[in-house]
C-alpha cells in the first residue's frame, strides 16, 4: 500500500500526486493538516515535519524524490 502524506497548500505534494496518477499508481492521500494522528504517524515513521512524505510498503521517501519513487515502484521511463 502506498500512502502520500501531504497538505493542500504544498506545491511539491500536488506535483507528486499528479506524477503518481499519471503513472497509474493508486495511493492513499492523507491530509496531515486535517488529521493529527496521521501527522504523528508521519513524523514517527519519517522523522520529518515537512511534506510530502511517501510510504511505499514501509519504505519512506521524504520529498518528491522522483528517481527513488520510480525505483521503489519499479516504474520504467
Amino acid at each position: 500500500m502506498i500512502k502520500v502524506y501531504s497538505t493542500p497548500t504544498c506545491p511539491y505534494c500536488v506535483t507528486l500526486k499528479k506524477f503518481l496518477k499519471d503513472k497509474g499508481v493508486e495511493f492513499a492521500d492523507i491530509d496531515v493538516s486535517a488529521n493529527e494522528k496521521e501527522l504523528q504517524d508521519m513524523v514517527d515513521s519519517s522523522g520529518q515535519m515537512g511534506v510530502p512524505v511517501v510510504d511505499i510498503d514501509g519504505q519512506i521517501v521524504v520529498g518528491f524524490n522522483r528517481d527513488k519513487i520510480m525505483e521503489l515502484l519499479k516504474i520504467k521511463e
